[in-house]
């Protein structure tokens, strides 16, 4: 681990010091970050932001020695946390030339409105707990976490409720899909043997 004597060298200026701090703090910190992006570059950059940054504090003397591989690892999360909301508010582009008029015209509205009961119909053969679950995650957004509390549960709980929500209505949706392709095709669904 860091010792004390380094800490104050690297707090006074010492290079050698804060070379030393950074080999010995590196790996962790690295696969730290990797785990969370799963890129080698913008875990590499990431990291190298995240000793900028340290640095700066450890020469104001505002860190301690025990603390502070957990210190870069919240600086790092804080950097992360700031490139995805810049890309979240950036949104994604979208080469206009390449759009094929034909793929994203807007789908016929009897459609729409026959699939909308479709779903509706199959939401209503889900149980209670499994229908606010697709509601309150899925229809309205709310996160794991405010879901559990609305609803209180475990987080766990609500990850499997939810789960086993989506199981069951792509399971009755497979079956709606069956029926409506032997009606138009004037026979029966496939039966599985």
């Amino acid at each position: 681990m860091l010792e004390r004597d380094i800490l104050k060298k690297a707090q006074e200026g010492d290079l050698k010091a804060i070379e030393e701090i950074c080999s010995l703090t590196w790996e962790p910190l690295y696969r730290f970050i990797y785990y969370r992006v799963q890129n080698r570059q913008e875990a590499e950059d990431i990291t190298q932001e995240a000793y900028v940054r340290a640095l700066s504090k450890i020469k104001k003397g505002g860190v301690r020695i025990e603390a502070y591989i957990n210190y870069l690892k919240k600086i790092s999360l804080n950097i992360l946390s700031d490139k995805w909301r810049k890309k979240n508010r950036r949104g994604t582009g979208v080469n206009l030339e390449a759009v094929n008029p034909v793929e994203t015209s807007v789908p016929d509205p009897a459609e729409a409105v026959e699939q909308r009961l479709l779903l509706e119909k199959a939401l209503s053969r889900l149980n209670e707990e499994q229908r606010m679950v697709i509601e309150l995650r899925i229809i309205k957004g709310y996160s794991v976490a405010e879901t559990a509390r609305i609803m209180n549960k475990k987080e766990g709980t609500v990850r499997v409720l939810q789960y086993r929500a989506l199981h069951t209505l792509a399971s009755i949706l497979g079956k709606n899909h069956q029926m409506k392709e032997a009606q138009t095709d004037g026979g029966y669904p496939e039966k599985n043997i």
